[in-house]
């Protein structure tokens, strides 16, 4: 009977849409839960977040509000993206425990680091935007302001400002995760990565003026670290192949860039050429 399989492939997509649907619930409650813990500390988490440019403002200058709304909304806003924030390790672990079924078992040993190593960063990005590139930034801005302007920032467009840097080199700062999964997969070898270096480091610029506050100071504090995050993913990627290649039989991996033929390392062949 041909409807068999036919009959148990549907209901096998049903179920995955039912627990996906399942998985996106308990994503969404955790962040509402979360969500309504942090807000009776919503403003003491904005005034935390506004301290890198209050201490900097000048004596009698403050931060101002220019909508009715803005008191109330601003920290609110900012209470749910924080409670997004501490809620990610539970997201990812759900994205993970969804996909696992479907892995291979030495794919499982890689994305369950690459899932920790993925928060971990973000947060480190978050660290970096918050304690380095903030004070940098804030301090250009109130030092170039011209004479006779007082700088009284709206709390609106401040939170849009910071979550916007947040945002960005939370994103920058996964770069090593996603060389290491291009490498992994077979997509690109590193040799081809680091002959594309020149391109990859014009692309960061890029990434940085799209993702950044149109200021070249911000664009280039994002830049940097994103080319030398690179530059580590490029190195744990290698790491990771040579440790592939003692495990596994002898598999070339050809490099389109160098047309040369890869075999792990002590397998007596080391470079080959396509042509040979």
């Amino acid at each position: 009977m041909s409807t068999h399989p036919e009959g148990d492939q549907a209901q096998s997509f049903i179920s995955h849409l039912i627990e996906l649907r399942e998985r996106l619930l308990r994503i969404i409650l955790a962040v509402l839960l979360v969500t309504l813990a942090l807000l009776p500390f919503s403003n003491p988490l904005y005034t935390w977040v506004a301290h890198p440019l209050m201490h900097l403002l000048p004596q009698g200058s403050s931060m101002i509000a220019t909508e009715v709304t803005s008191p109330f909304m601003a920290p609110f806003k900012l209470t749910m993206v924080a409670a997004l924030f501490l809620v990610m390790p539970y997201i990812l672990y759900e994205i993970w425990a969804f996909v696992a079924p479907g892995l291979y078992r030495h794919e499982r040993k890689l994305i369950l680091p690459l899932v920790v190593s993925s928060a971990l960063l973000y947060y480190l990005g978050i660290a970096f935007a918050y304690f380095v590139v903030f004070p940098l930034v804030f301090g250009f801005f109130v030092a170039t302001a011209p004479q006779g302007v007082s700088v009284m920032t709206d709390i609106n467009k401040y939170l849009d400002f910071v979550l916007t840097l947040f945002f960005a080199f939370g994103v920058a700062f996964e770069v090593p995760v996603a060389t290491v999964l291009l490498v992994w997969t077979g997509v690109l070898h590193p040799d081809t990565l680091a002959a594309k270096r020149p391109y990859i480091i014009v692309g960061a610029f890029v990434v940085g003026m799209i993702l950044s506050p149109p200021d070249v100071f911000s664009q280039t504090m994002l830049a940097i670290p994103m080319w030398l995050l690179f530059e580590a993913g490029l190195y744990v990627s290698r790491l990771l192949l040579r440790a592939r290649s003692k495990t596994t039989d002898i598999v070339p991996i050809v490099s389109s860039e160098t047309k040369e033929i890869d075999y792990p390392v002590g397998s007596g062949i080391e470079h080959k050429r396509l042509d040979e």
